[in-house]
């Protein structure tokens, strides 16, 4: 049989629960979907999908935490990425596979699953930390490019629930976070399943088995010879990602709902159309906020939130945004031999985005026990002894009039998080919230004194008084004076805190 054959047949709904079986859940999840939009209050059109808000815990959160956790950790190699660059001949981990663990018709992807044990996760303690790291929501990842689902699914059995852990990983999860009075999100890279293991399907190896198409498939080329756009998904394959999507809402409710860059593709738009005016009507029936992650311009600027990867903006947007990074660096999933961001550059990155209206989703990789990485963990309870410090000029705040003033510029965009110049004792951001102006310094000032440029004696951006200004961490009454050249402050002898400092302004 050819691969084009093979990759057909696959679509067809063959999966390793009976066709029938599966073609009815598909079925069964269309007709709720389309029953949720048919009684609410948003229809699956951009005209009605612009009128949405997102709700103000999310406004008000700031900081999450991501985790990218799946089969992927236990081979631990070059990135998330392994079950992709595995069948890819010529790569790194195609070269490592074959070392390694032999053959890929030997040895394939599926061969990591018993291997997947999580033998030590506990739900519990995760939660436990990423509240003592100061995160208001969690986002695990439900379903990664590779197809295994770390959740129960009610459509496959190559899922979290049935093989390798054998726990339903994200609904353990859920209950944790909530349990320590957090939000809880999930992401769907599901998308970009139609092409990741296409590689496979060039050379003999386990992707063109039938036995396992239920797994790998589609494996469809994602650029066909002389295309100019990558090859469309069929019915199928966007069937499946809509019955999909729905089934972790209706499972685990999740108030956020990330999905990779693919939904972009132009065969996609119908269906998430139809997706966020589902989702947003069954919050409505909740009575619960819930929000839609998307990048690059798959949705209009009003109908869900804008995420930006390991980057961020020049400026502040109107719209609330967020910014998704990985505290490790070259990979969002385990790996041996990564290197970790330092806190003080993600605390800096925390401040700089919340002062352009935004958030920060941080992503660890934990390893194939379930265990969090020891590097990353101290990173975390780092950033959450800042946030005792300084929360309050971070959580429920706004923007101010301006972002910040300072000679350091920001490189922005995607994937450049860490191609910017390390900020300066006058890289000041602000954030506001009621009366209060708060004036965070992203080093300490030299020389003793700090200065606000932009709090000038007659300055249009606060013509009233200050009345009050105060270092928060410390119990020191500062000196200050409104001259000219800015807000002067005295600094005290001692550090409130090892990173940025927080001036509030009354």
């Amino acid at each position: 049989m050819s691969w084009k054959a093979l990759a057909a047949w696959a679509l067809g709904g063959a999966m390793l629960l009976p066709a029938q079986t599966y073609t009815e859940r598909i079925d069964a999840a269309m007709k709720l979907v389309d029953d949720t939009i048919a009684k609410g209050p948003f229809q699956a059109d951009w005209k009605s999908l612009e009128t949405y808000q997102p709700p103000e815990w999310y406004l008000d959160a700031k900081f999450g935490i991501f985790i990218h956790w799946g089969v992927y950790s236990v081979p631990a190699f070059g990135n998330e990425w392994y079950p992709r660059n595995m069948y890819m001949a010529g790569t790194p981990e195609f070269k490592h596979h074959v070392e390694k663990y032999g053959p890929q018709s030997k040895f394939g992807y599926k061969d990591f699953i018993p291997m997947f044990k999580a033998e030590k996760f506990d739900a519990d303690r995760w939660a436990e930390l990423f509240r003592k790291a100061g995160a208001k929501y969690v986002m695990p990842v439900a379903e990664h490019h590779d197809g295994f689902a770390m959740y129960d699914s009610s459509l496959s059995e190559w899922c979290a629930a049935k093989m390798g852990p054998k726990r339903d990983v994200l609904g353990e999860l859920a209950a944790a976070v909530r349990r320590q009075g957090l939000h809880f999100a999930a992401s769907s890279h599901r998308a970009e399943h139609w092409f990741f293991m296409e590689g496979g399907m060039t050379f003999d190896s386990d992707v063109r088995d039938p036995r396992y198409l239920a797994f790998y498939g589609p494996a469809q080329p994602r650029r066909l010879p002389g295309a100019n756009q990558d090859n469309q998904p069929n019915e199928a394959h966007l069937r499946d990602w809509l019955a999909r999507s729905s089934d972790i809402v209706e499972k685990y409710r999740p108030e956020v709902l990330w999905f990779d860059w693919w939904i972009e593709e132009p065969a996609f738009r119908p269906y998430f159309q139809k997706f966020a005016a589902y989702y947003y009507n069954r919050a409505a029936e909740w009575g619960s906020g819930v929000a839609i992650n998307y990048k690059n311009n798959a949705y209009p600027d009003q109908a869900a939130v804008l995420d930006i990867e390991r980057g961020k903006l020049a400026a502040i947007r109107p719209q609330f945004w967020q910014t998704d990074t990985s505290i490790s660096e070259k990979s969002w999933g385990y790996i041996e031999n990564d290197t970790f961001r330092s806190p003080g550059s993600l605390v800096d990155d925390l401040v700089d985005i919340v002062s352009k209206n935004g958030c920060l989703l941080l992503n660890i990789g934990p390893k194939p026990d379930g265990t969090i990485p020891e590097e990353a963990e101290k990173i975390l309870l780092e950033m959450g002894r800042w946030l005792e410090v300084n929360g309050e000029a971070i959580y429920g705040t706004r923007p101010w009039k301006i972002f910040g003033e300072g000679p350091t510029q920001v490189v922005a965009g995607s994937f450049k998080d860490t191609a910017s110049k390390p900020f300066t004792g006058e890289d000041i951001r602000f954030t506001t919230k009621g009366d209060t102006l708060y004036a965070i310094a992203l080093a300490w000032p030299e020389h003793g004194k700090a200065v606000v440029k932009a709090l000038a004696a007659g300055s249009p951006l606060l013509s009233r008084e200050i009345k009050s200004v105060e270092l928060l961490g410390s119990k020191t009454k500062l000196n200050w004076k409104r001259t000219a050249s800015g807000l002067e402050i005295e600094l005290p002898a001692e550090k409130p805190c090892d990173y940025a400092f927080t001036f509030r302004i009354r």
